[in-house]
């Protein structure tokens, strides 16, 4: 018999705010977290706005430390909303004599966080350094002369690894079973939590702390998504950009941020007195093999992941009050999305609320997956769905609830989160309240 697993904690840093809360009410209100971009000049780019993470602070707490110099952007994301998320879930402060009591093999790591930013700025001007006009290229000697030996910091180059955030997790947190990450692009830390609950489940840890984290707010990371034409470019009104399955839309805003969950095995956590937010029921998973960017039309895949995860919380379609789509605004994305949920759910598909919190978020990426999670928590918490903003015109392939611009007050006790990757990973979760 597979064993429980329950949420007992949860934190995030997102373009919205850095507190749940925070972040819970402004979603409600259909706030929008996307605006011009500020962390490089974008100017002369397609898309000249995204969805920062805006006047951020890292923890003083944190920093004190000394474990967690040279870090990147993403990195302080998540070890703020891991934070975040072990006060939560009410375990010992780190570094005092209960926290020393834990069992430090019992705890385990499983994130989906994408590679750092890279020191671009560096990197560039080391280029124009070696620029040889006599050839119109860079000289490579010239360059890897100043690199090795002028210019590269060799920390900053260590810490953009995505192997990273859960090596300073696991330090902070003296956190010692397994620890792994997955980079499956924008489904990653959904898989990441789908599978740490399995690792609970199947006895070889007992706390893992799981999510996502990711930022690529920076020129590389810009320029590859416009090259892909998968970026909004309505620059005009960066609130407006991000419209998913409204008949407009035309493309999705990159974001950044972070989000955490504390994983526990029921059993630890009413031995310890615990509360918690949900549990996590159901988890399925699923890879296209069709294209590297596109989902396959016919949305097999995440047929596959959703049907994979009723099965796996022996559930029906007529159980889910709610599903958070992946929903990224792009023309492909939401009427994939739309079909696949149509084929799985029959008729129950026109009954069921859908909304993806991307319309005011922006698309954070590797992180999107466990912050959309999160928000399937507070919305059977507080028994009220978050809208899908921007949605004005109606897509005849895109029919179903879509909760428009205004969030719906109605009964929550189970729900499915949604996430489908580059690359033709699809992972979906159910999430339910919890008795």
């Amino acid at each position: 018999m597979k064993r429980r697993v329950v949420i007992t904690g949860m934190g995030w840093v997102t373009p919205l705010g850095h507190d749940i809360e925070t972040v819970w009410k402004k979603l409600l209100a259909s706030e929008s977290g996307i605006a011009p971009t500020t962390l490089f000049d974008a100017r002369s780019f397609p898309t000249t706005f995204t969805a920062e993470v805006k006047n951020y602070t890292f923890p003083e707490n944190l920093a004190r430390s000394g474990l967690h110099n040279n870090i990147s952007r993403a990195t302080c994301f998540v070890l703020d909303a891991a934070q975040q998320a072990w006060r939560a879930a009410r375990l010992p402060a780190p570094r005092t004599p209960e926290f020393a009591a834990l069992d430090p093999y019992s705890i385990g790591i499983y994130l989906g966080s994408g590679e750092g930013q890279l020191d671009f700025d560096n990197y560039t001007g080391i280029a124009l350094a070696a620029w040889d006009s006599s050839t119109n290229a860079v000289n490579s000697k010239i360059w890897a002369d100043k690199a090795l030996h002028n210019s590269f910091r060799p920390l900053p180059e260590i810490e953009q690894e995505p192997c990273m955030p859960p090596a300073h997790l696991s330090m902070e947190f003296n956190a010692r079973g397994p620890s792994l990450n997955c980079l499956t692009a924008c489904a990653a830390s959904t898989q990441a939590l789908g599978e740490a609950m399995e690792i609970i489940r199947h006895g070889d840890a007992e706390i893992m702390i799981s999510g996502g984290a990711h930022s690529m707010i920076h020129p590389l990371g810009v320029t590859g998504f416009n090259r892909l034409t998968a970026l909004s470019t309505f620059n005009e009104n960066p609130r407006r950009a991000c419209r998913p399955f409204d008949a407009t839309r035309g493309g999705f805003v990159l974001g950044e941020g972070s989000g955490v969950v504390i994983l526990e095995s029921f059993e630890h956590a009413m031995a310890r007195g615990a509360g918690v937010f949900a549990e996590v029921v159901g988890y399925g998973s699923s890879a296209d093999a069709y294209r590297v960017t596109d989902q396959h039309p016919d949305g097999r895949g995440a047929v596959a992941a959703i049907q994979e995860a009723l099965r796996d919380a022996n559930m029906t379609p007529d159980q889910i009050d709610y599903i958070n789509a992946h929903g990224t605004g792009t023309k492909e994305n939401d009427s994939t999305e739309t079909l696949a949920i149509k084929k799985v759910f029959g008729a129950h598909a026109e009954k069921v609320p859908i909304s993806s919190i991307k319309s005011m978020m922006g698309h954070l990426i590797a992180a999107a997956g466990a912050v959309e999670a999160i928000t399937c928590v507070l919305a059977i918490r507080d028994q009220i769905l978050p809208p899908t903003a921007n949605y004005a015109n109606p897509d005849p392939e895109c029919d179903l609830d879509y909760i428009p611009n205004q969030p719906r007050q109605t009964k929550v006790d189970v729900t499915m989160s949604n996430s489908f990757g580059f690359g033709g990973q699809n992972d979906t979760l159910i999430i339910k309240r919890f008795a």
